[in-house]
């Protein structure tokens, strides 16, 4: 049976606290392990959606947490401090743009003044806008997805470089829009296949310094990236074309990210593209 959402509209950035339902990201029946015990993570985008579940996942296997995300995004984010205070760790908000190198080289470097480390680095902001046809696409546009989901994870990646030592982690976040092309996401399909080969590209590159890079590359999830970007009847019907005939849920999702983070898991994977997508096949 098919699970149609309520049509529903944001601007942007928009906020997971207005839309209905809300994302589910806290998980009652994942049991945490200590996988991550004693490590810090700091996560782009980690205010709302994915980000806030991977943060929560986190949490929940022991390590302490920085999220960064739009100022305008502040009340989201606090909303993921507390839920990752609620594990009983440590969670430090940034907010700022990713667009900026300079911010993002402050705010990797308030991470390692605030808990003295940073193994783990998710590059998970994004921006998207639907649009029908490619005239549609402003320059200012294009430079916006571009800056916030490329440009973004470099700034961040080369920030954290200063300090990830062997055994450190970088994990992307990509979409299936970058597998297989999207009508109407242009722009963010282009963005989505940069990421997945600047994941091989430079897990091929830190390879000999121990450091692993991976991408979780998602199918249609649930999140506020959806009401901001779309009109309210293709909202009402994201998910609906997947076998499973439903959005995926944060919560269901940040598991992949544990996996590629934690050394007993994936000590011996680097430079993969995991897709998530409900019962779909990819060709990838």
């Amino acid at each position: 049976m098919s699970r149609e959402m309520p049509a529903q509209q944001q601007n942007q950035p928009g906020l997971e606290s207005e839309m209905t339902p809300r994302p589910a990201y806290r998980a009652p029946a994942y049991k945490g392990s200590s996988k991550l015990i004693g490590k810090v993570a700091l996560i782009t985008g980690g205010d709302s959606g994915i980000g806030r579940a991977v943060a929560v996942f986190f949490a929940r296997e022991g390590a302490d947490v920085a999220i960064v995300y739009l100022p305008a995004e502040q009340s989201d984010g606090q909303a993921t401090e507390r839920a990752v205070e609620g594990e009983n760790q440590k969670c430090l908000l940034i907010p700022g743009d990713v667009r900026d190198a300079d911010f993002c080289d402050q705010a990797v470097d308030q991470v390692v003044e605030t808990f003295g480390r940073l193994d783990i680095l998710v590059n998970n902001a994004a921006y998207q806008q639907s649009r029908t046809r490619l005239e549609e696409i402003t320059e200012d546009q294009w430079d916006t997805t571009l800056r916030t989901n490329i440009y973004g994870y470099f700034f961040m990646a080369k920030a954290a470089l200063r300090h990830l030592k062997p055994g450190g982690v970088i994990i992307n976040t990509g979409s299936i829009t970058g597998l297989e092309g999207s009508t109407t996401l242009l722009d963010y399909a282009a963005s989505k296949g940069a990421i997945h080969a600047f994941t091989k590209s430079l897990a091929r590159n830190l390879v000999d310094r121990k450091i692993r890079v991976n991408c979780v590359a998602p199918g249609p999830i649930w999140t506020v990236l959806q009401p901001v970007s779309k009109p309210p009847e293709q909202v009402a019907e994201h998910g609906l074309k997947t076998p499973m005939k439903r959005p995926g849920q944060p919560e269901e999702v940040a598991p992949a990210f544990v996996f590629f983070a934690s050394e007993a898991d994936s000590s011996y994977i680097t430079g993969e593209v995991l897709t998530l997508l409900g019962g779909d096949a990819t060709a990838s």
